[in-house]
C-alpha cells in the first residue's frame, strides 16, 4: 500500500465447499499463515479480514509474535452468519466461537467495519467505540464501468433481444436463489413468449441443487455459468439489464451490504434488491433499483412486472447508478483505510 508502511495481510483461502470442508480449510490456513509469517520480516501492521475469523485469529497471534498492532477488518459477523442459515447448530461450538469472536474484537487495535450496522452491534456488545471505523465496500471504477453489451457473449448465449436479469456471485445457503426460480416459473407459466432470461454466474454449495430444480421446472430461460476470471467478469456484467441481489430473510442479513451492488451500479446496471436493512436503504436513497422482500417470490414477480412495463424510468435508474458509484470509489476508500492504519504506527 505504501513503501513506508509494510503490511502483512491474513486473508481468506477457502471456497464454499460445505461447512466441514470449509472449517478444515480455515483451520489449515490459520496455522499455515502463522508459520509462514515467521519468514516475513519488517512488518509494521497486521491485517486480518473476516469472514471467517480464523484468519483473524492468525492475525492476532502474529501480532503478538512480531509485537506490532493489528487490524480486524470486519466484513461479516461470524459465527452469526453461519448459524443464521443453519449451517452450524452445535450450541457448545457456537458459544465457543462467540467467545473467540469477543476476544478478537477486544484484542484488535483497530476494527474496520464495512457497515454502520456492524459498528452499532459491536458497541452494543461493549466494544470500545473509538477504535471502530466504518469504511464500506466499494468498486474499482477502472475495472467496472458503463459499456455496451458484449456482442460476442450476446451471440454465444443467444441473448439478443432478451431482457436479462443476472445474479453474479456465491451461490450459497445464505442466498436462497430458489426464490428467483419460483418467480421465473410463474412468469413462464403465465407468458409462454416472454423475453426474460436469468443468468446465474458463480459457484457454491447450492448450485447443483438449483440446477436440478431448474431442470425439474423446465426453466429453459435460466443460464448457469461457471465462475470466470476477474478480468472477464465485467463482460458478463455488461449483458445485464438488471442485476439481482438476494439474501435469506434473517435479521443478521439486515446488517450487511452485498459488495456486488457496487459493481452493478458502476456498470450502470439497476438492481433488483432482495435484502432488507442498511443495503436497501442505499437502493432507495440513491434510487438505483427496486427493493423486494427477501424470499418473497411474489413480491419479486411484481417488481419484475414493474420494470418490464415501465421502460421510461430505466434510463433514469441507470444514470442514478453511475452517479452513486462515484461515492464508493475503491481508491478513495482505500486511502481512507490507509489513513486510519497510519494512526497505529
Amino acid at each position: 500500500l505504501s513503501p513506508s508502511l509494510d503490511i502483512l495481510e491474513s486473508g481468506n483461502a477457502a471456497k464454499n465447499k460445505g461447512i466441514i470442508k470449509r472449517m478444515l480449510d480455515y483451520l489449515s490456513f490459520m496455522f499455515m499463515a502463522i508459520i509462514a509469517s515467521i519468514f516475513i520480516r519488517k512488518v509494521d501492521i497486521i491485517i486480518g479480514t473476516s469472514p471467517q475469523f480464523f484468519t483473524v485469529c492468525a492475525a492476532s497471534v502474529i501480532s503478538k509474535m512480531k509485537k506490532v498492532p493489528w487490524v480486524f477488518e470486519l466484513r461479516d459477523l461470524w459465527p452469526d452468519s453461519i448459524t443464521a442459515v443453519g449451517a452450524l447448530k452445535n450450541h457448545f461450538l457456537i458459544n465457543l466461537l462467540k467467545k473467540i469472536e469477543s476476544f478478537l474484537y477486544n484484542d484488535a487495535d483497530l476494527i474496520v467495519s464495512v457497515t454502520q450496522s456492524f459498528k452499532n452491534i459491536l458497541i452494543a456488545r461493549g466494544i470500545e467505540k473509538s477504535k471502530i471505523k466504518v469504511i464500506t465496500n466499494g468498486v474499482n471504477l477502472e475495472a467496472f464501468k458503463k459499456s455496451e453489451k458484449n456482442k460476442k457473449l450476446l451471440n454465444e448465449l443467444d441473448l439478443e433481444g432478451k431482457f436479462v436479469i443476472g445474479y453474479i456471485g456465491t451461490i450459497g445457503l445464505a442466498h436462497n436463489l430458489e426464490t428467483i426460480l419460483k418467480t421465473l416459473n410463474i412468469i413462464n407459466q403465465t407468458n409462454k413468449n416472454n423475453k426474460i432470461v436469468v443468468i446465474v454466474l458463480g459457484e457454491g454449495a447450492e448450485k447443483n441443487k438449483l440446477k436440478k430444480l431448474a431442470k425439474y421446472l423446465n426453466l429453459e430461460n435460466i443460464l448457469f455459468i461457471d465462475s470466470v476470471s476477474r478480468k472477464e467478469i465485467s463482460k458478463y456484467w455488461s449483458l445485464l439489464d438488471f442485476s439481482l441481489t438476494h439474501l435469506r430473510d434473517n435479521k443478521i442479513f439486515k446488517t450487511v451490504i452485498p459488495s456486488k451492488m457496487f459493481e452493478s451500479i458502476a456498470m450502470g446496471i439497476p438492481i433488483l434488491h432482495g435484502v432488507q436493512g442498511e443495503s436497501s436503504d442505499i437502493v432507495v436513497k440513491e434510487n438505483i433499483g427496486y427493493v423486494f422482500k427477501s424470499e418473497d417470490h411474489l413480491d419479486l414477480l411484481e417488481k419484475i412486472r414493474v420494470i418490464t412495463s415501465n421502460k421510461k424510468n430505466y434510463s433514469h435508474l441507470k444514470k442514478n447508478c453511475l452517479n452513486a458509484a462515484i461515492k464508493y470509489d475503491r481508491t478513495i476508500l482505500a486511502n481512507n483505510m490507509i489513513h486510519e492504519i497510519r494512526k497505529l504506527k
